[in-house]
């Protein structure tokens, strides 16, 4: 899981971004009535909680604070009050003397359920809990009136993409801004690139390969006295009701990479995976390894590989073919376009770019202070989708169209969790779960 980078207080810079924001939007809106524009000079104080105070949304809720001048931490929630405590103590410590992190004991929210009084004491909400949860997050907040951050991705089964999309459209109605954290939009060597597929320097792009191959992420070993709803919940990264498998919870941003610079999603998928490598009891249900072949209508077709083994080759980042040259993504925030004859058309080296964590806080907090809107939301369920499509190929071994599995009602998060709830998957006697066959799992109904 791609990681936060830590970057305090910079007073110089965030007046360079809060004072180009105000120059783009009288760019952007030349024509505004004096009243609409007023709303750009707003000087009210916006009030954040967060939701879901891991790593991810300690890392959001800082950037989120350094986005803009005017912002106060006032609620948070998680469902472990040792998590909350310790982003809440990492927090204050970094914005020491600032006034910017103010969460009074009575607003911080300890269980399943707390979500809802945090996204309540706020104006801007930040989602990063496990993605399981994300739909009813996001449709508690939307139905709230609540500007968004939310996390990658947007569910982990179709019943919660179909949520993500019907309150994106409310969303958009009401005029709220929703950012998703699939960075790469706001990261500048992915944003050069697409401007000049959009010139047709690489012609039409006709395959491509994307990737996410490293050694795997961290694991959380049961420990004594747990519940098997508190050891899931801890270990949340290898069970499919709260992350999905890794196909989705990582490699959805390079997935996500090849439909923006095609400009479609996929009709079909097909593939294969399994576990070889990580497959013992505390790996839970998931798959160290997938292949996915996703055909697009254009008639492109992207190889997606991703896989959790260490020792092995590794990669994060996408190549595309064209029908006048090829797109060599590197995550490191180089990119070049090559003719088909091996020529250097166009080269980016991002050493100096800004990061795109914070990039897309800045947008986020400027869009609302000039009364734009941005809304990511239905591309990033999209996205969600194609990953999920793929899980549905590997896990059973058969071609899975996208109108079939937009179908499907096999529910993997039950709603009103409690300490108390079964989780939806439960071990063997011997503390193994039950793991996906392909030819034999019906990964749809």
């Amino acid at each position: 899981m791609e990681k936060s980078k830590p970057n305090f207080l910079t007073p110089s810079r965030r007046d360079f971004v809060k004072n180009s924001a105000l120059v783009t939007a009288g760019m952007l809106l030349p024509g505004m009535e004096l009243s609409a524009m007023a709303n750009v000079f707003n000087d009210k104080k916006l009030k954040i909680a967060v939701v879901g105070c891991g790593g991810r949304g300690t890392g959001a809720a800082n950037q989120a604070l350094k986005a803009d001048e005017n912002v106060e931490l006032v609620a948070m929630a998680d469902a472990f009050k040792d998590r909350l405590d310790d982003s809440l103590t990492n927090l204050q410590k970094a914005y020491e003397g600032t006034g910017k992190v103010n969460v009074k004991d009575k607003h911080k929210y300890v269980g399943f359920d707390g979500y809802k009084k945090a996204i309540d004491q706020a104006d801007v909400v930040i989602l990063a809990t496990p993605p399981g949860f994300r739909p009813y997050h996001f449709e508690y907040a939307v139905n709230a009136g609540k500007h968004i951050f939310m996390e990658k991705p947007m569910a982990t089964d179709v019943p919660g993409i179909r949520k993500v999309l019907e309150m994106a459209k409310i969303a958009k109605e009401k005029k709220l801004n929703v950012v998703v954290g699939l960075q790469r939009h706001y990261q500048n060597n992915y944003l050069a690139i697409a401007e000049k597929i959009k010139e047709g320097s690489v012609g039409k792009i006709t395959s491509g390969q994307v990737y996410w191959n490293s050694a795997g992420v961290w694991v959380r070993p049961r420990q004594a006295g747990q519940t098997e709803m508190e050891y899931q919940m801890r270990n949340w990264y290898y069970f499919n009701w709260l992350c999905g498998d890794h196909i989705l919870e990582q490699h959805i941003h390079n997935i996500d990479v090849a439909n923006w610079f095609l400009g479609e999603y996929p009709i079909s998928a097909q593939g294969m995976g399994g576990r070889q490598i990580r497959n013992g009891i505390d790996h839970g249900e998931i798959f160290d390894h997938h292949f996915v072949e996703f055909t697009y209508p254009s008639g492109a077709v992207i190889s997606s590989q991703c896989r959790h083994q260490p020792g092995t080759w590794s990669k994060v980042g996408e190549n595309f073919q064209g029908t006048k040259g090829h797109i060599d993504m590197k995550d490191a925030g180089t990119a070049s376009i090559v003719d088909l004859e091996g020529n250097t058309l166009f080269e980016h080296r991002g050493k100096n770019d800004p990061n795109p964590y914070q990039v897309e806080h800045d947008r986020l907090f400027a869009s609302i202070r000039n009364n734009e809107v941005i809304s990511d939301a239905e591309n990033g369920a999209k996205s969600t989708m194609t990953a999920i499509l793929g899980r549905m190929a590997t896990y059973s071994g058969k071609v899975v169209s996208w109108d079939e599995a937009m179908k499907s009602n096999k529910l993997l998060v039950p709603r009103d969790l409690n300490w108390d709830s079964t989780p939806p998957t439960l071990p063997d006697e011997n503390g193994h779960y039950p793991i996906p066959t392909p030819g034999v799992t019906d990964a749809i109904s």
